[in-house]
């Protein structure tokens, strides 16, 4: 039981790094936006 829990853990971590990726890549076009 304890180790489902802890791999599910993991797995949100995981997400969540995929989801920080996309939204850096949002970040850089907006700022490449500005600068033209």
């Amino acid at each position: 039981k304890e180790r489902k829990k802890e791999r599910k853990k993991k797995e949100r971590k995981k997400e969540r790094k995929k989801e920080r990726k996309k939204e850096r890549k949002k970040e850089r076009k907006r700022k490449r936006e500005k600068e033209r």
